[in-house]
């Protein structure tokens, strides 16, 4: 029998989920249904406040401009549920791209985590306590790189071989953007205009790597 609570106000956890009800879940509730997290029996339902979702579209939107400014060849997944039936998990990120493999997957709509790669690089803003440990989900997917924002700091993890994530100064997926960079950008946020604060990176990616 599943047990259900809410640790917060909009955020709630059922135990106990068998995986075909963890699919069916996400076929009947459809795309207002929240973010949604399983690991093995645990089904966490979360909705994002107005702030989670404008970190999560102005790292997007930085990423996006500093790809294209540099024809870095990428394919945006945005929110896309990535699951695996054989690790009996699923998640979705705030944001993910394929970048190394942007080739490999750039001809398919329906992507197959038990046979296509995952994506290279998924984003998590942490805004909001979560019941379920989602790195421990993106390592067990096979997810090579995590960027984690926290509301004023951004901190990149690299999968090691041991299965755990470490901190690194450097992006595997993206190596010549600085994370430093991003930071300093992003906490603009309070200061800037959205439009003004794009621009503004923009013009650094140009200055910065010659692109103009």
């Amino acid at each position: 029998m599943s047990e259900v609570f809410a640790p917060e106000k909009d955020h709630v956890i059922l135990q106990n989920i068998r995986w075909e009800t963890f699919l069916a879940l996400l076929e009947d509730l459809g795309e207002h249904r929240g973010r949604v997290t399983y690991d093995r029996g645990t089904l966490e339902i979360m909705a994002p406040t107005k702030k989670h979702e404008a970190l999560k579209s102005l790292i997007g939107r930085l990423i996006e401009v500093f790809t294209l400014e540099l024809g870095t060849k990428i394919s945006t997944c945005g929110s896309m549920t990535l699951k695996s039936q054989l690790k009996q998990r699923g998640i979705e990120p705030d944001e993910c791209y394929y970048v190394q493999n942007e080739a490999v997957v750039r001809a398919k709509d329906d992507l197959d985590l038990e046979v296509d790669p995952p994506p290279d690089l998924a984003i998590e803003i942490e805004g909001t306590t979560r019941w379920v440990d989602r790195k421990s989900i993106y390592a067990a997917l096979g997810i090579p790189e995590v960027w984690s924002h926290d509301g004023s700091s951004l901190r990149i993890y690299r999968l090691h071989r041991n299965g755990e994530y470490r901190v690194s100064k450097k992006s595997g997926a993206l190596p010549t953007l600085p994370g430093a960079e991003l930071e300093r950008f992003m906490n603009l946020r309070t200061t800037l205009d959205e439009t003004s604060l794009v621009r503004a990176f923009r013009d650094w990616v140009r200055t910065r790597f010659g692109t103009e």
